[in-house]
């Protein structure tokens, strides 16, 4: 069943997008993760222009965010204090990452950006998950008792100025760590379209000693506000956001994560991270081959942004 996505100018068949909205859905319920980092590469990879897989996705990861944040809030597990800086910060960060994008779409550099940058992020990512996870699965092996850090624990972050009490996550710390991660995930997230969940957690986590219980919970609040404000900047501002192609992408996702997450629970952490490497370098092979292969059409024809 073919439909027509008015944005992309492409018809795709309905049930193809709902399978890749399901599929991403069930991996994000697997790991945990908002999959955005998946679901853009995918859209990319079969034929939906970049611009309009960014911004289309953005609504995706939205809705599939605001649902976590929720159960997370009612357990208690949102500091509302800490994602309010969070917010605010990444909503700044969003609105360069939009100027950024439409500035890079203008000069015809877009695509190539986008690819550079999943190639680095998810390769770096997903190298030292895949250093830590095996490293892990080693020691469990040996019979070697890994003792993780305390949240109480300091190291250098907690010494820098502009401190601020966190009540729920325990802390006392410097507000200039906290803003520098929300600006750089919001401008990530704007230009790349991932919701920066897998960068966001660890660095809560390990950076700032955010407990684990508090830092997901707080890392989709966060998520939440900067996707609210990413698809409404693209939407106004490049106007490149495809509503048909996010419904389809929600309404597979959906249904997808409740089966990743009853499976998710069957897997040890050190097993799910490890997996969730070889995905994420995966992905980055298969954008550094984009960059070096020669593609089937060399030339094409296209209508060139309008300067601003």
């Amino acid at each position: 069943m073919q439909i027509y996505l008015p944005i992309a100018e492409l018809s795709v068949n309905l049930f193809f997008l709902v399978g890749i909205g399901g599929a991403v859905g069930f991996l994000s319920g697997l790991f945990g993760i908002g999959g955005g980092f998946l679901l853009t590469p995918l859209l990319i990879f079969s034929g939906v222009p970049a611009s309009v897989a960014v911004a289309s996705v953005a609504g995706q990861i939205l809705a599939a965010s605001t649902s976590g944040a929720l159960g997370h809030y009612r357990r208690g597990g949102v500091d509302l204090h800490l994602a309010l800086y969070l917010m605010l910060s990444g909503i700044l960060g969003a609105v360069g990452g939009v100027e950024a994008f439409d500035w890079l779409r203008d000069a015809g550099q877009l695509d190539v950006v986008i690819s550079v940058g999943f190639l680095v992020l998810l390769g770096s990512v997903g190298s030292l998950m895949l250093v830590e996870s095996t490293c892990s699965l080693l020691k469990s092996r040996k019979g070697v008792v890994v003792r993780e850090r305390l949240p109480n624990q300091h190291n250098w972050i907690h010494g820098l100025p502009l401190r601020v009490r966190f009540k729920k996550s325990r802390l006392y710390i410097s507000v200039l760590p906290v803003l520098s991660i929300g600006l750089f995930i919001g401008f990530v997230g704007s230009l790349l379209s991932v919701g920066g969940g897998f960068i966001m957690v660890p660095a809560l986590v390990y950076l700032l000693r955010v407990p684990g219980s508090v830092a997901i919970g707080t890392s989709l609040a966060q998520v939440v506000a900067m996707m609210a404000a990413i698809t409404i900047l693209h939407a106004v501002q490049s106007q490149s956001v495809d509503i048909l192609l996010a419904f389809c992408l929600m309404v597979g996702g959906t249904v997808g994560a409740q089966f990743g997450a009853s499976v998710g629970k069957q897997l040890r952490g050190e097993q799910l991270r490890g997996l969730l490497a070889l995905l994420m370098l995966a992905v980055a092979i298969r954008f550094g081959l984009s960059l070096i292969v020669a593609p089937a059409d060399v030339f094409s024809i296209a209508a060139l942004g309008a300067a601003r």
